[in-house]
C-alpha cells in the first residue's frame, strides 16, 4: 500500500516550478497583459477580483497578490478591489478571500524560511 504524497512536498515541488502544469498555466497567460490594454497594476487587481469571484485556492492568491504587489498595488488598492466587488460577489466570498489570502501569506513566509527550496 502506498501512502499519498505529503501536501507540503507537493507545494514545494509546485513552488520550485518543477511541474508541467505550471508550464501549461504560463503558456495560457502569454501576452494577456498586453492584449488587455490595461496598465499592469489594474490588470493584476482585475485578476484578483476574478479569483475572489471564483473562490479560488490560497495558492492562487499567493501568485496573484505577489504579482499585484510587484506591479505597485498597495494594501489600499487590494482593499478597494474587495470593496468594489463585494456587492457583486457577496460577503461570503470576500471573507473567504481574506482568509485564503492570509493562508497564502503564511505559505509565502514558510517557503521563504525553508532553506531547502532555494
Amino acid at each position: 500500500m502506498t501512502t499519498p504524497p505529503d501536501p507540503a512536498d507537493t507545494l514545494r515541488i509546485v513552488a520550485q516550478g518543477d511541474a508541467p502544469v505550471l508550464e501549461a498555466l504560463a503558456h495560457m497567460q502569454h501576452d494577456t497583459l498586453e492584449r488587455s490594454g490595461l496598465d499592469p497594476r489594474t490588470y493584476f487587481l482585475v485578476r484578483l477580483g476574478a479569483l475572489i469571484a471564483m473562490d479560488a485556492s490560497p495558492a492562487s492568491y499567493l501568485l496573484a497578490l505577489g504579482a499585484a504587489s510587484e506591479m505597485g498595488a498597495t494594501i489600499r488598492d487590494i482593499q478597494g478591489t474587495l470593496t468594489a466587488i463585494a456587492p457583486v460577489v457577496g460577503s461570503a466570498r470576500v471573507a473567504s478571500a481574506a482568509g485564503k489570502s492570509l493562508r497564502a501569506a503564511g505559505l509565502a513566509a514558510a517557503l521563504e524560511d525553508d532553506d531547502e527550496l532555494i
